[in-house]
């Protein structure tokens, strides 16, 4: 039986294109923004392109898009995952699909000047744990921002308890998140505060200060369905 998450939940849906449809999924950036307007239920979105990492990059992933929704209920989001018309439109184009469901535990921070992924559904979660990674960089900030690029993603491929990570954005360079999703949070907390690249590339984002806008989110996974490559 499906655990139905009462409060607010975010969706993470990747869409993988063969190259013929390329052409066609990258218009839909603009083409299908209409069929996310008064979806019942839908309270924040962004359409997003990919990049070939694990995380961040300067790669764009010209045959992969993605769909962050933050909904008021868990059927809320899974009523649009089954028949909207968004979905049918990519489900005819798309080779791949990919969806997580996610209940926020915390979120400090802004998008676009608000914190859509409050308020918190609940205080901690067992079993696996999503991380969404989210900053507007400093045009000031872009050179050494991406020098620690690498580094950083060759850190978290190498992370014990890392299931999946992708890197997502809104503006190419600028405006870039990533999602990941670990084992459990003692995982994710021995990346975060134990290695010593992360920690440190954390400890220099806050005193040159890099970002205009940032935000960082921990969520209980509740669903993760479908295939990412």
């Amino acid at each position: 039986m499906i655990r139905s998450v009462p409060g607010p939940v975010t969706t993470l849906t990747v869409f993988s294109f063969a190259p013929r449809m390329r052409a066609w999924a990258f218009a839909q950036m603009g083409l299908a923004r209409p069929l996310l307007r008064s979806v019942p239920g839908m309270r924040f979105h962004k359409l997003l392109g990919t990049g070939r990492g694990i995380g961040f990059t300067l790669r764009p992933d010209w045959g992969r898009y993605a769909l962050l929704g933050v909904w008021d209920s868990e059927e809320d989001a899974r009523a649009f995952l089954r028949s909207s018309r968004f979905m049918e439109r990519y489900r005819r184009c798309a080779m791949r699909e990919w969806t997580t469901i996610l209940e926020t535990i915390s979120a400090h921070g802004a998008w676009d000047g608000v914190n859509p992924f409050l308020p918190s559904g609940r205080s901690d979660a067992d079993g696996r744990v999503g991380v969404l990674t989210r900053a507007t960089i400093r045009p000031g900030r872009l050179r050494p921002f991406w020098k620690m690029v690498a580094p950083i993603s060759e850190a978290l491929g190498r992370a014990e308890g890392l299931e999946y990570s992708i890197g997502i954005g809104e503006v190419p360079f600028i405006r870039q998140a990533t999602l990941s999703i670990w084992s459990d949070h003692a995982a994710m907390k021995r990346f975060a505060y134990a290695d010593p690249i992360h920690r440190g590339v954390v400890q220099r984002t806050r005193a040159e200060s890099w970002y205009a806008e940032e935000l960082f989110a921990r969520f209980a996974v509740v669903h993760v369905g479908g295939q990412l490559q």
